[in-house]
């Protein structure tokens, strides 16, 4: 055996021995099945099957730590199992004999074949690995006696102990069991949604700044001889397995899979995919790599490792352990635990009516691009150090928070209120009412409230000017109004300031809106609120008030009087309108009338003037007339004898009673009353009031009523005689 192991090597001694004994085992096969009927056959068969069987563990078969003695136990075994089987063949007699077979020419022909069987497993060195097994070898001594280097586990060169190469299923010849051992171990198997973390029992020294060992081509750690010569290093392995199955070399690397996670300390939970929810933000902490710069907060961004699922690419980038500056987004992601660790934030919100302003710790160099007019901070551009020049809009965004700070800017109108309100915004919390001093010593409360206003577009600046919009209001706005409150209420009394209120409001609106321009704000408006000045003042000017309105109400009560008079006047007036009217008519128609009478009297006086004129004439011509006639009566019968016949003439024409009609007398007694009282009673009774004019009793001449003028006087009537 010497000089065969020196002649060939062990690899290719073991393929001579195994073609040898694949040789043998055929001859001895076919032999019995040209003497043998069919029955002996199929015994020989049932036995041959029963053997493989026996010889071949299961899959699920408990992995069994090696060690020398059990190695030579396990070959023991070996051999017993196949005795075992050998004896199996023996079968009752009776059986035999009623199927019709001879048992004298069937044990020769079962001891013949239990002989051909037996030895090619014994003396070929015959293992079978079945289709869900790898085999593991053990090589108990070699005949040259070289051992295996200091400091290594696993036999590359045919040492004796662990061999780095493994069996596949199917037979494998020269493995003598008093010099081999073999363990039949399962695939591994990581199922969907897992990950297998690997520790190499042997391999190269990790360097002092690694954690890991590195990732060599090794086919997935299925070939371990590759593993150790191309540089594999020993511990814990930054390459890991995937969902899959595996034929490992379980001398060499030792496979931490969820099933037995708590076994080696870990939890189940950190060997399955990680998976990052859609509205969070993974913020990534490397364990491996070089240490980050001083300096730093985070590592840079490295490309090509995709997402720190190829942990070998991000340490060959330059990659640095610790916090790092890229993260990770939604998604399920193989990552190594041992090598990433992965904190879920909620991502960066920014509502509507806000911008975002990011305020960035890590990045590349300072650069400022806010130009040489701002000369109040500095601004960069997205991806540098510092306060970026352009905001982030409403929506989700994946901000690093533990890198980056967001700065929420309103891009609406802000109200702030120096007074006991506050708003939703908070930013006025710890404003309070100016106390200011007036001209005349007086000091009073005021409130007032400032509308301002940041453009989308000036966020950065204020940001990058006073650094939040906290800052903006107790550092710029509180100190601005303040102060010019107090300078004008200086300038005036209490009450000038309550009487000029608007005015004063203006004049604030004016002055803030110029200083807040300066700080890239925008001022909308001023609003002067409540203005509280002392008690007294306001009681003294409480109570001038109260007499000026209360004569105002005087005067009110007074106007009312007067037009309830008024009203009372207006209403009589309607009540007597009808007769106002009536009235008005009378007194427009007597009006007529008396000018119609005017002019009647004016018309009647011309004609009474013309008539008088006529008649003038007329008895100018009659007087002549009657003066021609009374001279020609005279010249006729002389003065007297013509006088005393006009006179009896007159008194005919007048019809003058020279004669009473009762003529009372004395007749020397006293009843000549009487006697005439008596004498109108009867004459009344007798001639009923009528009186025949006779000659001697003419007819009583009846005087009408003269008319009256319009002096009052009677107007003169004269009556001339008239000739008959």
């Amino acid at each position: 055996m010497k000089s065969f192991s020196s002649l060939l090597g062990t690899r290719k001694q073991n393929q001579v021995a195994r073609l040898a004994a694949s040789i043998v085992a055929t001859l001895a096969m076919a032999a019995p099945t040209s003497l043998t009927n069919a029955a002996p056959m199929s015994s020989l068969q049932d036995a041959t099957r029963m053997m493989n069987t026996s010889s071949v563990h299961t899959a699920n078969a408990t992995p069994v730590k090696i060690t020398t003695a059990k190695e030579i136990t396990s070959a023991t075994v070996q051999l017993n199992q196949s005795k075992v089987n050998i004896a199996q063949l023996q079968i009752s007699r009776t059986q035999y004999q009623a199927a019709g077979i001879d048992p004298f020419i069937l044990i020769p022909i079962v001891i013949v074949g239990g002989l051909v069987i037996f030895v090619p497993l014994f003396c070929g060195g015959l293992v079978v690995i079945g289709e869900r097994e790898v085999g593991i070898v053990v090589r108990k001594f070699t005949l040259s006696g070289r051992g295996l280097p200091a400091g290594s586990l696993i036999a590359l060169n045919g040492e004796a102990g662990l061999q780095a190469d493994t069996l596949a299923p199917g037979w494998h010849w020269g493995y003598w069991p008093w010099q081999y051992s073999v363990k039949k171990e399962p695939v591994i198997v990581v199922p969907q949604g897992e990950i297998a973390l690997i520790v190499a029992a042997d391999g190269a020294s990790n360097p002092p700044e690694r954690i890991l060992g590195k990732i060599v081509g090794c086919d997935n750690f299925q070939d371990a001889r590759k593993f150790l010569t191309q540089g594999g290093e020993k511990g814990r392995q930054m390459g890991f397995l995937t969902a899959g199955t595996y034929r490992i070399n379980t001398a060499l690397f030792k496979v931490i899979m969820a099933a037995n996670a708590s076994a080696h300390g870990m939890t189940p939970e950190q060997l399955r995919v990680y998976s990052l929810a859609s509205d969070k933000v993974g913020i990534v902490t490397t364990l491996d790599g070089v240490p980050i710069s001083a300096g730093e907060l985070a590592g840079p961004i490295i490309d090509e490792h995709n997402n720190f699922q190829n942990g070998q690419k991000f340490i060959d980038g330059g990659g640095r352990r610790g916090l790092q500056e890229q993260t990770l987004l939604s998604g399920s992601w193989n990552l190594n635990p041992w090598f990433v660790q992965v904190e879920q934030v909620p991502m960066t919100e920014i509502p509507i009516g806000y911008v975002g302003v990011v305020i960035s710790f890590v990045g590349k160099a300072h650069q400022d691009v806010s130009g040489a007019a701002f000369t109040h901070g500095n601004l960069v551009n997205q991806g540098h150090k510092g306060v970026w020049v352009e905001p982030l809009y409403p929506g989700k965004h994946p901000i690093n928070s533990r890198i980056m700070k967001m700065e929420l800017v309103p891009t609406t109108n802000i109200v702030l209120n120096w007074s006991s309100r506050t708003e939703r915004h908070s930013y006025d919390a710890q404003l309070a009412s100016l106390t200011v001093r007036s001209r005349d010593g007086f000091a009073f409360d005021l409130e007032v409230a400032q509308i301002i206003h940041v453009g989308a577009l000036d966020a950065p600046k204020v940001i990058s000017r006073v650094g939040a919009m906290q800052n903006l209001v107790d550092h710029v706005l509180e100190p601005t109004i303040g102060n010019y409150f107090r300078n004008s209420a200086q300038n005036c009394t209490v009450l000038d300031f309550l009487t000029a209120r608007s005015e004063r409001q203006t004049e604030a609106a004016e002055y803030i809106k110029t200083a807040l321009r300066a700080y890239d704000v925008q001022a909308i408006d001023t609003l002067i609120g409540d203005i509280q000045p002392p008690a007294s003042l306001m009681q003294t000017q409480t109570d001038r008030k109260i007499a000026e309105e209360e004569r105002k109400t005087y005067e009110v009560q007074q106007m009312a009087q007067t037009q309830r008079q008024q009203l009372v006047r207006e209403t009589a007036l309607a009540n007597i309108q009808q007769e106002m009217v009536k009235s008005e008519q009378s007194v427009h128609i007597a009006d007529l009338k008396a000018q119609a009478q005017i002019k009647e009297a004016n018309g009647e006086a011309e004609g009474t003037k013309l008539r008088a004129i006529a008649e003038a004439e007329g008895i100018r011509a009659t007087g002549n007339a009657k003066a021609e006639t009374y001279r020609a009566g005279v010249e006729a019968l002389g003065s007297q004898g013509y006088t005393a016949m006009q006179l009896m003439q007159i008194i005919g024409d007048r019809n003058v009673r020279l004669i009473p009609d009762v003529l009372v007398g004395s007749n020397g007694s006293n009843n000549g009353l009487v006697d005439g009282l008596l004498s109108m009673i009867l004459w009344n009774q007798t001639g009923k009031g009528e009186f025949t004019p006779t000659p001697l009793h003419p007819q009583p001449v009846v005087t009408k009523a003269q008319p009256t003028s319009e002096n009052g006087y009677p107007p003169i009537v004269v009556n001339f005689p008239v000739d008959k």
